[in-house]
């Protein structure tokens, strides 16, 4: 999801709590808050060999003993303006980058707003082969074997079937 589609959402549900629903259907405790917006730029290689860069926004989130510490929609657009500098345009993928027995990030997949809270659902992250068509075997070529060619309703009768 794009960070204008986040701050959109954001906008239209003001003052409204923000939850963190992470992909294995639990939520961040309530009183997490965002204590990080980066803009993180990638360049690399793949393994064909191609240049590639991406960018994304990532908001690294943090909860301690302080439960009654609440982000709301208005102070993480809040955030996001005193960012602006930083992420340069709002056309960029969100991530979300939390603990959950190690430090893990995961997309940002969708927003959904429902009895004054903003749901932010994190989405899995996959890894995959950006060149296969350089790094996979070639495909084999068809082979000459059909099971037409057989007659299978012909009785067979005697050796036959091993001749």
């Amino acid at each position: 999801m794009k960070l204008s589609d986040l701050k959109a959402v954001l906008a239209q549900n003001p003052a409204a709590g923000l939850r963190f629903h992470l992909p294995n259907g639990e939520f961040l405790p309530i009183h997490a808050h965002v204590t990080e917006v980066a803009r993180l730029d990638k360049r690399f290689i793949d393994c064909g060999g191609t240049l590639r860069t991406e960018a994304l926004c990532r908001l690294q989130t943090w909860f301690a003993d302080d439960i009654e510490h609440r982000l709301t929609t208005d102070k993480l657009l809040k955030i996001f303006a005193k960012a602006e500098s930083v992420l340069l345009t709002d056309d960029l993928e969100v991530d979300v980058e939390y603990e959950a027995g190690v430090i893990t990030q995961s997309p940002l997949g969708s927003v959904a707003a429902a009895n004054r809270e903003v749901i932010l659902h994190l989405s899995e992250r996959h890894t995959a082969c950006l060149a296969m068509d350089k790094c996979l075997p070639p495909a084999p070529a068809p082979s000459a074997f059909s099971p037409h060619k057989f007659e299978f309703t012909k009785p067979v009768t005697g050796n036959q079937c091993c001749a």
